[in-house]
């Protein structure tokens, strides 16, 4: 039988199965549990609760001299908090949502978890981001594009989910990410930097999209994994007194424990203390 005519669970794993081989029980395992989250909390606000993975990632955006940053599928608002907490002064971040609903639960967030004095400094908005550049080009010197993706640890959780999944889930999805991943480098300034994560397993959806975007745009060049740790760990020692992190699960770590993929780097939950799965891929607009 043809995979095509599968689907649900079955198609499921037959598909994670071949890319992933023998690893792949361990990995559906570590989706099952609920994640351990870490905080963020700024003083006399409300905390914030995110999967420790985000956090990692959030920290490798360079911010460094930044005038405009861009949060393009900022909802619920996580990795906002995280992003104008490092901002420069007199920086300002631009959060988009697409989905107004969403965008409500972002501004919420934004006016519980930040200072004023931060949050004065975030616009928060609700436009299609994939159609952003139609609008303005080349106008943020940062930008942080956590695109939507399968999810499959959400899948796994939900029999509906599961039971109506196929193969086309993940080619539709690589589509739309890839309509945001294009879109997201136009509006980089030359000599900016792009941060592209997803929590998805698929290869499609994550370094497919990164080798779609170097082919296509010559000027954009992948960050080397020991350049993105240095951002990462100078980020993260401006902004540690506002995390904390659940037991044996410190950010140092999971970094260490995030693979090497062909462009970038995957936190995958079994060799990650559950943290994850999280895709992530640095790359500047030379």
């Amino acid at each position: 039988m043809k995979k095509e005519k599968l689907k649900g669970e079955q198609q499921f794993d037959q598909y994670y199965q071949e890319v992933y081989g023998q690893r792949w029980p361990s990995i559906k395992a570590s989706l099952v549990p609920e994640v351990k989250h870490a905080s963020i909390s700024y003083d006399g606000m409300e905390p914030y609760f995110l999967d420790p993975a985000s956090v990692v990632c959030a920290l490798c955006l360079p911010l460094d001299g930044a005038g405009k940053v861009l949060d393009l599928c900022a909802a619920p608002g996580g990795k906002t908090l995280m992003v104008a907490g490092n901002l420069p002064e007199n920086a300002l971040l631009f959060s988009n949502e697409r989905s107004p609903q969403r965008k409500g639960r972002l501004v919420k967030v934004v006016e519980e978890s930040l200072p004023v004095s931060i949050a004065e400094r975030v616009r928060c908005s609700c436009s299609d981001g994939s159609t952003w550049c139609r609008r303005e080009s080349e106008c943020y010197d940062s930008i942080l594009l956590d695109a939507p993706c399968s999810s499959e640890r959400h899948v796994l959780n939900d029999p509906k989910y599961l039971d109506d999944w196929t193969l086309s889930r993940i080619k539709t999805v690589s589509m739309e990410e890839w309509a945001l991943l294009s879109c997201a480098f136009r509006l980089l300034k030359k000599g900016g930097w792009l941060l592209y994560a997803t929590c998805a397993l698929a290869p499609k959806e994550n370094d497919g999209n990164i080798k779609k975007l170097l082919q296509k745009f010559p000027e954009a060049k992948v960050c080397p994994k020991e350049e993105m740790e240095k951002i990462f760990r100078a980020n993260l020692a401006s902004f540690r007194a506002r995390l904390s992190s659940p037991d044996g699960m410190d950010f140092e770590r999971i970094f260490s424990c995030a693979e090497d993929t062909e462009f970038g780097l995957h936190v995958i939950p079994d060799l990650s203390m559950g943290a994850g799965p999280l895709y992530f891929c640095l790359v500047k607009k030379e």
